[in-house]
């Protein structure tokens, strides 16, 4: 597939994209991009593993989380 048809795809996704946590992932991309570097994978803090694991923790009490079946099915449309 040639750059211009995976481009075309590209646009086709988001224009029919209507989940605003997935577009933001991808506007982050463009902003890194244009402003000419990605992020630096800096070591986590202790600080910033402890909020990950808390943010975690609820996540999973409220329910916002995928199961396996539900990635499994979620990847196969990509």
């Amino acid at each position: 597939m040639d750059l211009q048809t995976r481009k075309l795809n590209v646009i086709e996704y988001l224009i029919g994209l209507t989940d605003e946590s997935i577009f933001s992932v991808f506007e982050e991309i463009v902003n890194e991009s244009k402003s000419g570097g990605a992020k630096t994978n800096k070591p986590l803090t202790q600080q910033d593993l402890i909020e990950r694991a808390r943010k975690s923790n609820h996540d999973y009490l409220v329910g916002d989380f995928k199961d396996q079946e539900q990635l499994e099915t979620e990847s196969k449309n990509w």
